[in-house]
């Protein structure tokens, strides 16, 4: 079965790999034109583009298009971290993922976003939900951080040697 995953980072993306592995076909897809600045963004996907060479891990790059992230959230910027400025944020990173997998073959799709102790995974998994019912696809609930998934990655990130960002990307998440 082949499964889509939303990846933000190396250290989120390689448990979350591992773990899906036994069970799916993963492909990473690395779309976060919330990341910033653009040095943050290309530091993130060179860690990520190596881990996926290292294991032969199948990896997409969507266009890096921070405009089109500041034009959805418009209006929120003011928003504290965790609220709905990050709901927004989920749903156009899933969006887009869905729609690559609907039109790429993929029979399912899922992200990495709720490894993070500091997202909620109970949105991510509703948006999910919503938008596998848009594009007739399978959208696999999770919540990576569960039974130490967090610490895990953590684990993983340390042996590999990775880059590990101190905020989640945007430049609000930044500030805060």
């Amino acid at each position: 079965m082949k499964l889509l995953l939303h990846t933000c980072c190396a250290p989120c993306s390689a448990y979350v790999e591992q773990v899906l592995r036994p069970n799916f076909e993963v492909s990473l897809y690395y779309f976060n034109p919330n990341i910033h600045p653009k040095a943050e963004y290309q530091t993130r996907l060179a860690e990520l583009k190596k881990y996926a060479a290292k294991y032969e891990i199948n990896f997409i790059e969507a266009a890096y298009q921070p405009e089109t992230w500041f034009a959805y959230i418009k209006g929120y910027e003011e928003e504290p971290e965790g609220g709905e400025r990050c709901r927004l944020c989920y749903r156009m990173r899933l969006e887009a993922t869905a729609k690559y997998a609907k039109e790429n073959g993929f029979e399912h799709f899922t992200s990495t976003l709720s490894i993070s102790p500091h997202k909620k995974s109970a949105w991510i998994n509703e948006i999910g939900k919503e938008l596998a019912e848009k594009y007739a696809l399978n959208f696999l609930e999770a919540d990576f951080k569960k039974q130490d998934g967090f610490k895990k990655s953590c684990e993983v990130s340390k042996e590999e040697g990775f880059y590990r960002q101190t905020y989640c990307g945007c430049v609000y998440s930044q500030r805060d």
